[in-house]
């Protein structure tokens, strides 16, 4: 029954709001209750076993005797005690395999000397050096009195799995460093097996003997090959699937209410600075996603049709910003495979600053590129993108990263992390 729910959700919005959805909703509610009834019968259990065998051991007869003649816990207070049995739970590794260096640091601001009307004033301010629009901002302490980062910490892999039916839940993955890689695909999967599989080998979990159908997988590869025995470990080893940009909190409405929409986003923000085609028509309200994977997932050098706050919940997250003025030097992709890309660079940041290494079949390309006889006057475009300014940080968890509609920006993980955007016109 959930793998039919979810999929209703994943796959066809549940045939919206106003029919399917909320029934949906609410039927996964029952069954989140029926969990709970379940899981509280078998904790209550489990605790009056426990406490006389414990006693009968220490030969406290007359105290056995008292306990099990007492009225038992309430089935409130057991559902208490299970739904804060996370708490000392613990965190995910805040562990990070590479941290590149911020080497033109964004502005930041507390969130209590950032009024509103002073925010809405940030739209009209100067930029330095002259350029239209405004500026990336770092707001700190907006956040930090969310559920999300207090009382429901996302941090904890057993609180999650606590508003997922213990991990039953399915999720739509990203499989593969970047959208843009070669082999990148999609598959839908169960939210503990995502968490367990992908991001913490130290969660438990037992995959449902029901999988889910081969059809629901995808890739960019027309025809996928099986690797070769010498290179399956590897891949085993390095594979990394990502959460990106999926309205989680739609799917999963009590993971919703961990976090509330800034006020920020009720300003009236200028249009494009530089390219009136890409504004787009008002939003009823803020559009919500979800941005949840390992250390070393990356989203690509690309622009987002509105202006944006990210808010970090989560393990840490660089992200590089270069300005409208400079779209014409991001080597835009164009159409691809008859999808529009144009909001997408060619270039691979990682690779241009050697942090990462070209995939196989980008290093053949480069070399035969690099064999082809070139024009006096061709330049060679990865020295002028290096000289391109730009604006950089590493974003820790509470920071709220504001980017203005037009901003190209580079987002990649440097440990588990969990981010929300809010994207609002």
């Amino acid at each position: 029954m959930v793998k039919t729910l979810d999929l209703s959700l994943i796959l066809a919005g549940a045939a919206g709001k106003s029919r399917g959805r909320k029934w949906v909703d609410e039927a996964f509610a029952l069954l989140e209750d029926v969990l709970g009834d379940m899981t509280a019968v078998t904790t209550a259990a489990a605790g009056k076993a426990k406490k006389g065998n414990e006693n009968e051991q220490e030969g406290e007869t007359r105290q056995k005797r008292r306990c099990l003649s007492s009225p038992p816990h309430t089935k409130d207070e057991v559902v208490k005690g299970i739904n804060d049995s996370w708490q000392n739970t613990p965190s995910f590794s805040t562990i990070e395999p590479f941290t590149p260096p911020v080497k033109n640091p964004i502005a930041r601001v507390s969130a209590e000397s950032l009024p509103i009307e002073a925010f809405q004033s940030h739209f009209v301010k100067l930029r330095p050096d002259g350029s239209p629009g405004p500026c990336p901002l770092i707001i700190t302490g907006l956040v930090d009195h969310w559920p999300a980062l207090t009382t429901h910490p996302w941090n904890k892999p057993a609180y999650l799995l606590s508003r997922t039916l213990s991990g039953r839940r399915l999720v739509p993955v990203e499989i593969g460093r970047s959208y843009v890689d070669e082999g990148w695909g999609q598959k839908i999967i169960p939210f503990g097996e995502f968490l367990s599989k992908y991001i913490d080998a130290s969660v438990p979990y037992t995959p449902s003997s029901s999988n889910v159908s081969s059809f629901l997988s995808s890739s960019s590869s027309a025809q996928p090959q099986p690797p070769s025995p010498d290179l399956v470990a590897e891949k085993d080893e390095t594979q990394i699937a990502y959460l990106a940009q999926h309205p989680l909190f739609l799917q999963l409405p009590r993971l919703r209410q961990d976090i509330l929409i800034p006020d920020l986003c009720y300003t009236a923000p200028p249009l494009h600075p530089t390219d009136s085609s890409q504004d787009q028509p008002e939003l009823d309200s803020p559009q919500l996603n979800a941005w949840f994977g390992p250390p070393g997932t990356i989203t690509p050098l690309h622009t987002d049709p509105y202006h944006n706050l990210l808010v970090q919940v989560v393990g840490r997250k660089y992200v590089r910003l270069y300005g409208p003025e400079q779209s014409g030097r991001m080597r835009p992709r164009g159409k691809e495979g008859g999808v529009e890309m144009g909001n997408t660079s060619q270039v691979d940041v990682g690779v241009v600053e050697r942090w990462d290494k070209l995939e196989r079949e980008d290093r053949e390309e480069v070399k035969q590129e690099s064999e082809r006889p070139r024009e006096n006057n061709e330049r060679d475009w990865e020295e002028d993108f290096k000289k391109v300014p730009f604006v950089d940080c590493i974003l820790e968890p509470g920071d709220t990263l504001y980017i203005p509609i037009g901003w190209w920006h580079y987002v990649r993980g440097l440990s588990v992390s969990f981010s929300v955007s809010f994207w609002w016109n």
